[in-house]
């Protein structure tokens, strides 16, 4: 299945600018649509209809919650001219729960590209969560760091594996991505028991004509650290690993393996749950 339509969380932060580019750059090759959905909470630390709540004061609240969507409407027409797409690039803002919004929003769209969250990137009311987003969404989530150049040279895509159904779940999903990198290297973790050889995978990337190789890594410092030893050695053009799995790729939800990747990797990663 070709990717046809690219759906980026948008907020204005340096990382969702090179989400957007990043997008950009896929469709100006596969024949895209891009949109960028803005997605922001009404969250208050007060609430502006409380009748305790002086008219002025709520006027006040809705004005600077307004100028927020407006300077990344600004951001993002400042940036659309740029990206080649002409009108295949679209423009949405949502108010509701950020992560829930952007989630319920994607399963209409092939991919989902998000920029990697780092403290006081946007503002709060815009701020996501892609491992969340990834276990809500149902559709594979892309993450892009601030400023990755997808043009620059890198080696061969890597794909996180352990026989689990999320990894499973990933690999389909990011076959179309994989087919354009052409070169894949499977990574497993010394000591893992697959529950099925790592050459059907192998194999299964060969019938999509993608050069495939495994290499198994050893353990050092938990699991996070050496995916993150890899790929800052290896330099691979993205990763691919499943999210929200209790394996050796996936230890718990809140700080397992996920996140700690997501906090410290350089490069983009594909997360399917």
């Amino acid at each position: 299945m070709s990717t046809r339509n690219i759906l980026v969380a948008f907020n204005g932060s340096d990382s969702a600018e090179t989400a957007l580019r990043y997008a950009a750059s896929i469709a100006r090759t596969s024949g895209a649509h891009v949109t960028a959905l803005v997605a922001h909470s009404g969250h208050e630390t007060v609430s502006s209809h409380a009748p305790w709540v002086p008219a002025k004061a709520r006027e006040i609240i809705a004005a600077a919650n307004a100028k927020i969507i407006d300077d990344i409407r600004a951001k993002f027409d400042a940036l659309s001219g740029d990206l080649g797409l002409g009108d295949r690039v679209h423009y949405v803002d949502t108010a509701g729960r950020v992560d829930a919004v952007i989630s319920e929003t994607a399963r209409g769209f092939d991919l989902l590209i998000v920029g990697r969250p780092s403290d006081g990137d946007a503002d709060e009311h815009v701020v996501l969560h892609p491992d969340r987003i990834a276990l809500m969404s149902g559709r594979p989530v892309m993450v892009i760091p601030a400023g990755h150049d997808r043009e620059a040279r890198h080696a061969r895509a890597a794909v996180a594996w352990d026989g689990s159904r999320a990894a499973g779940r990933a690999l389909f999903d990011s076959l179309q991505l994989l087919e354009d990198h052409g070169e894949v290297t499977i990574l497993t973790i010394e000591g893992t028991d697959m529950p099925r050889p790592v050459g059907e995978v192998v194999d299964h990337l060969d019938r999509h004509d993608i050069a495939a190789r495994h290499e198994e890594l050893k353990l050092s410092h938990g699991v996070a650290r050496t995916i993150l030893a890899y790929a800052r050695d290896a330099d691979p053009s993205l990763l691919v690993m499943g999210a929200y799995e209790h394996s050796k790729f996936r230890e718990d939800f809140l700080g397992g393996v996920t996140e700690r990747v997501l906090k410290d990797i350089r490069i983009p990663v594909l997360l399917s749950h």
